[in-house]
């Protein structure tokens, strides 16, 4: 043998283990591609639940602070309705625009009263405007009454007889 034959022997023999080697190593093709698509959709799924739980914190938030809203305007309620005020929703209004944080809800109803005395009742002489003075009198006539207790009554059986004898008396007097 000659020297040429031996590097060629020789070199066949190595490339044989390498590719034996090798082929240990590598991975069929059906094999890989199905790996890929695994970790493509793995990652696409990864993405997705990154995204929705973005919005599910966004949205924690969210109501986290209409929570905290709400719950203000459920004490300046509670406040103000013990001062006595008239209008509840103007002073609710107002107060939620004058008050800072939710430790100053009794300053600002305060506050309130001392400005805008309107809002609240006077409760110094326990005079309101719905109260009638000596001066004004109820004017109940006895024949409206007998009219009201005719409605009821026709209200309450539902028969014609009743409800024709309620429109005769409300022709008479109205």
């Amino acid at each position: 043998m000659s020297q040429i034959d031996h590097d060629d022997e020789m070199l066949s023999e190595t490339t044989q283990t390498q590719q034996e080697n090798d082929s240990s190593k590598f991975v069929p093709v059906a094999e890989s591609i199905r790996y890929r698509k695994r970790a493509q959709s793995a990652e696409k799924k990864n993405e997705t639940l990154a995204e929705e739980l973005q919005k599910a914190k966004s949205q924690l938030q969210e109501i986290a602070a209409q929570l905290s809203e709400n719950q203000l305007e459920q004490k300046l309620t509670g406040k103000l309705i013990a001062a006595g005020t008239v209008d509840l929703e103007t002073a609710v209004l107002i107060a939620k625009n004058k008050i800072q944080s939710e430790n100053d809800v009794d300053d600002c109803v305060e506050q309130l009263k001392k400005e805008k005395k309107y809002l609240f009742a006077n409760t110094s002489n326990n005079f309101t405007s719905t109260e009638k003075t000596a001066a004004a009198k109820d004017r109940l006539q006895s024949t409206q009454s007998v009219l009201e207790r005719t409605a009821k009554k026709a209200a309450a059986t539902g028969d014609r007889a009743d409800l024709q004898q309620y429109l005769k008396l409300r022709r008479n007097f109205m």
